[in-house]
């Protein structure tokens, strides 16, 4: 990354690291994609199993995934100060910090999941699948959370196209094992839906191995020197990347978990109606990708920025990013509109589930409008190490607002499962217009503290 003068120059730097992270998130989320599809194509049953499983696995994943993203502002700001020595000390502490988190998701999950899929009360041949696919995914924990320290580290350093081209190889990776162990290929036994989460544990170890290959071999990263020294844990800074990640990861978690929330409750209705609403979760999840790459681009750039104290150009990045969400969000927006049903049937051949998936849609259309604004704006708060407030703000919108209205709306008026996309809609809504006083506050508190006594 480089100080950039004229708008112009601003648009290029945020093109170019953009692009590769919204590559790198949908090629995650296609992997997700793929699961919940290709699980719809074995079976009604082994899509609301696997879905389900994905919904709570989700607000763990990427919730705790954020804690570990707090170390995405400290490398960015270390950059943008010159304190490039203390890097390999902040990466490791952070790898050290994700092998503990994976060890209590592991704990906790194995001794808490029966009695959640309980609560649920599924049919028992979904019950099953959600159950063994959920193990089958654990298995993938480690690896996977420290991929994304590693990810974070490359990522902050502007190196963009490295961690995409990493994400890139894990598609295919997924696709092929999903192939062979959903559907039983070339000698593999059919597992249905729980192979999706067999192929996904793997593909976590096969990335998780690449990123430390690459950054033990690259050029780009040998003056970080990140495994040529052997330290040992500090509590200290273990604090600062919490004090930091732990906000970042309920803000986040709060968001996603509160979907999960929806499924437990819908998990009342019909296997259609289950299956219809997590196929279309799903596809929103993946449009999601967009502005969460902004909000990913906008945390690396504007912390930039603002660690080498030119707040003036880390406002204009949140400037720029704020709008390019929107503007894509129409463009998606429209996509939808004219191809709601095609996107309905790629997620099952039962034409009820189709046809009440292609229904779940069109609340998606609203989803992703107010994602366009609320996700960006976190993502430039982090950069500004503004990490509490978007926290609380998220609590709110959607845990005091979003899912008590959904859930009146779903069980007191005639909207049924549609209520509880209603009352979502109208949380992300209410945290979009929290979140743009949020940042409008932060950057003339700023502005104000550096200006000439």
């Amino acid at each position: 990354m480089k100080h950039t003068i004229t708008t112009r120059q601003k648009a290029s730097q945020f093109i170019r690291i953009l692009i590769p992270i919204l590559i790198t998130q949908i090629t995650l989320s296609l992997m997700t994609f793929f699961d919940t599809m290709m699980s719809g194509h074995a079976s009604p049953a082994d899509l609301a199993g696997a879905a389900i499983g994905i919904s709570l696995w989700i607000p763990v994943q990427t919730g705790l995934s954020g804690v570990l993203m707090g170390i995405t502002p400290i490398i960015s700001q270390l950059i943008g100060r010159g304190a490039k020595d203390k890097i390999a000390f902040n990466v490791m502490q952070g790898i050290m910090l994700s092998l503990l988190i994976s060890l209590v998701v592991i704990v906790v999950g194995g001794l808490s999941l029966n009695a959640l899929l309980n609560l649920m009360h599924l049919e028992p041949k979904v019950h099953y699948i959600a159950h063994q696919f959920l193990i089958a995914i654990g298995t993938g924990v480690i690896p996977l959370f420290g991929y994304m320290v590693i990810k974070s580290f490359i990522d902050a350093t502007g190196n963009t196209r490295i961690s995409m081209f990493i994400t890139l190889t894990s598609l295919p990776i997924n696709v092929a094992l999903n192939y062979l162990l959903i559907f039983g290929k070339l000698g593999f036994p059919k597992l249905g839906g729980i192979g999706s989460g067999v192929g996904s544990a793997i593909t976590y170890w096969c990335i998780f191995i690449l990123s430390l290959v690459a950054v033990h071999k690259f050029k780009a990263f040998k003056e970080y020197a990140i495994f040529r020294k052997f330290y040992k844990i500090s509590i200290i800074k273990w604090k600062e990347l919490l004090k930091i990640g732990v906000p970042i990861g309920f803000a986040i978690f709060f968001e996603t978990a509160v979907f999960a929330g929806v499924t437990l409750l819908m998990s009342r209705f019909d296997t259609v109606t289950i299956a219809a609403h997590q196929a279309a979760m799903n596809f929103a999840t993946t449009l999601y990708m967009i502005p969460l790459s902004i909000c990913l681009s906008l945390t690396i750039l504007v912390g930039f920025e603002t660690g080498a104290s030119r707040l003036r150009d880390a406002k204009q990045y949140a400037k720029m990013g704020v709008l390019s969400a929107v503007a894509l969000s129409i463009l998606t927006a429209i996509f939808l509109l004219l191809f709601t049903k095609n996107v309905a049937a790629l997620y099952s051949t039962a034409p009820e589930v189709v046809a009440m998936t292609e229904q779940f849609l069109i609340y998606a259309i609203f989803f992703q409008l107010s994602d366009a604004i609320a996700t960006p704006i976190q993502g430039a708060l982090r950069g500004y190490k503004d990490v509490n407030s978007p926290f609380f703000l998220a609590f709110i919108a959607y845990w005091i607002i979003g899912l008590p209205l959904g859930y009146v709306l779903a069980n007191y008026t005639n909207q049924g499962p549609f209520g509880y996309w209603v009352g979502l809609i109208s949380g992300l809504g209410v945290a979009a217009v929290l979140l743009i006083w949020r940042l409008s506050y932060i950057q003339r508190k700023l502005s104000q503290e550096v200006l000439p006594v």
